[in-house]
């Protein structure tokens, strides 16, 4: 199986640990997702928290902005996979 790129982080604020991220693809909570950066694997996560222009909801479908509680820094430019 082989993980599919759905989206790239844009920004990330420190304080609140969210990683701003335009989609490519669909997106569930309960979702494994990893970012990588440059080739290398960064970190992997279940998708919790996630929202949409501020409003919380369960999934998000390509083309949207989301914001996403991550358990890591990451920086802007990571790609961000689902793990199949």
């Amino acid at each position: 199986m082989t993980d599919v790129k759905i989206g790239k982080v844009t920004h990330y604020y420190e304080k609140i640990q969210v990683a701003i991220i335009e989609l490519s693809a669909d997106l569930n909570v309960g979702d494994s997702i990893k970012f990588q950066r440059g080739g290398e694997d960064l970190f992997e996560q279940k998708t919790g928290s996630m929202e949409v222009e501020h409003s919380s909801v369960d999934n998000a479908k390509a083309g949207d902005v989301v914001g996403l509680k991550v358990d890591n820094e990451v920086k802007e430019g990571a790609e961000v996979y689902k793990i199949n």
